[in-house]
C-alpha cells in the first residue's frame, strides 16, 4: 500500500504517554510517521514529547515539537503559527489529550469539573479553532478527535465530567463535519472502550481490585467481549485511517474502537 500519509503534515496533540509504554498519542505520532508524515507532536511535558521525537527520528522520521497547554488560547495559537514555520502546512490535526477523574457527581469539587471541561473539551475547540483556517485556505484537512464510549454509554464507575466532555466533543466534531463538509475538510471522532494505556492506571484502580493494578487489568480484560482491552496501536490504526485519502468520504462520523463492547452494554 505504501506510505498511506506520505508529505502530509500531522499535528498531534498529547503526542507524549503519562508513563511507561504506548498511549494513544504516542503510537499514533509513530504511526503516522511511519507512514511518512512530517510530525508535530505537541505535549504538555516536554520531556514525554522528546521521548516520542527520538523514537520518529531515529527510525528516519521527521518529528519536531511542541511544549504547550492546549487550555490557553494564546499557547495553541503559537503552536499553529510553529508548526507553520516547521512545516508550511497541517494537512492533519489529531486532538488526544484526556483526563479521567473517577468520582461521583456529589463528590466533585467545582475546579473539577472544570478541570476536566477544559482539559477533555475546551484544548479540542481551541485547536480546532486555530487550524481551520489554515485548511481552509490551504484547501482541505482532516480533523481527529478522541471522544469515548463513555460519550453514550455509563462505563462501570461513576465519572460523570469524562462523559460529559466526551459527549461534548462527539457533538462539537459532527458540527465541524458539516460547517466544512463543502470546503475538503473532514472532522471524525473516535470512540475507544476499555483500553490498556498508561492513562488508566492511577485513576482508575481505587475502583478496581482494592487498587491492585494487575488485578485491575484482569478484570477489564474479563469485561470486554474479545477477553482483553485494546492499545494505543489499535486507536492509532483507526486515527490512520481517518486520516488517510482512503477515508476521503468519511466526514461527521464516529469511529468505535472498542472490542465489542459498546453492544454488551447495549444489551444490557
Amino acid at each position: 500500500m505504501g506510505k498511506r500519509l506520505q508529505d502530509k503534515v500531522a499535528i498531534i496533540v498529547g503526542a507524549g504517554s503519562v508513563g511507561p509504554g504506548w498511549g494513544n498519542g504516542k503510537a499514533t505520532a509513530v504511526l503516522f510517521a511511519r507512514e511518512g508524515a512530517k510530525v508535530f507532536a505537541v505535549d504538555m511535558n516536554r520531556e514525554a514529547a522528546l521521548e516520542t521525537k527520538n523514537i520518529i527520528n531515529n527510525e528516519g522520521g521527521a518529528c519536531e515539537i511542541f511544549n504547550a497547554d492546549v487550555t490557553d488560547s494564546k499557547q495553541v495559537a503559537a503552536m499553529v503559527d510553529a508548526c507553520l514555520a516547521a512545516f508550511g502546512k497541517i494537512d492533519i490535526l489529531h486532538n488526544n489529550v484526556g483526563i479521567v477523574v473517577a468520582k461521583g457527581i456529589a463528590e466533585l469539587d467545582e475546579k473539577t469539573w472544570d478541570k476536566v471541561m477544559n482539559v477533555n473539551l475546551k484544548s479540542q475547540f481551541l485547536t480546532c479553532k486555530y487550524v481551520l483556517p489554515h485548511m481552509e485556505r490551504q484547501g482541505g484537512g482532516a480533523i481527529i478527535n478522541i471522544s469515548s464510549i463513555g460519550s453514550v454509554r455509563y462505563l462501570g464507575y461513576p465519572c460523570s465530567p469524562y462523559m460529559a466532555s466526551k459527549a461534548a466533543i462527539t457533538a462539537l466534531t459532527v458540527d465541524i463535519a458539516m460547517e466544512y463538509a463543502g470546503k475538503n475538510i473532514r472532522a471524525n471522532s473516535i470512540l475507544p472502550g476499555l483500553m490498556n494505556t498508561p492513562m488508566i492506571q492511577e485513576p482508575l484502580k481505587a475502583h478496581y481490585a482494592g487498587g491492585d493494578i494487575d488485578k485491575m487489568i484482569d478484570k477489564r480484560n474479563a469485561i470486554c467481549p474479545t477477553g482483553k482491552m485494546g492499545t494505543g496501536w489499535d486507536v492509532a490504526h483507526a486515527a490512520l485511517f481517518l486520516a488517510s485519502d482512503e477515508a476521503q468520504y468519511i466526514t461527521g462520523t464516529e469511529l468505535v474502537v472498542d472490542g465489542g463492547i459498546i453492544r454488551r452494554f447495549s444489551a444490557g
